[in-house]
């Protein structure tokens, strides 16, 4: 009976220590993909904005690879693509689109445990 109490608190506690540490693996490991298809459906994107998005989703993908892939500087290299990305959209979203863009965004990045506001 104490092997199984012992062995029961030994799995707790290793699957409680497994819990905690994810949000912090999956925040360093995200590499920026986007679904493009259901990210042109949601901002009900023209054709033209469709091909342009894709590109920038692309982009950004390769620039939070490059930033994780990072030893030095791996926040501020995340925060750039971030910003840079969404200096993009704005050029190619209409008002609307942004916001419901940035808005996206942001509760991508919260969920995926990124804070880009500068310390």
């Amino acid at each position: 009976m104490k092997k199984l109490g012992l062995t029961l608190t030994v799995a707790l506690a290793f699957s409680a220590s497994v819990f905690a540490s994810e949000p912090q693996e999956v925040a360093s490991k995200w590499d920026g993909s986007i679904n493009k298809a259901k990210l042109s459906k949601y901002l009900q994107l023209s054709s033209n904005q469709h091909e342009e998005v894709a590109n920038i989703c692309d982009y950004f993908q390769e620039q939070m690879k490059t930033a994780n892939n990072s030893k030095k500087n791996s926040d501020e290299q995340v925060r750039n693509a971030v910003y840079g990305n969404l200096k993009l959209m704005k050029k190619t979203l209409n008002e609307k689109q942004y916001s419901e863009y940035v808005r996206l965004m942001a509760m991508t990045l919260r969920n995926k445990g990124i804070d880009v506001n500068k310390k």
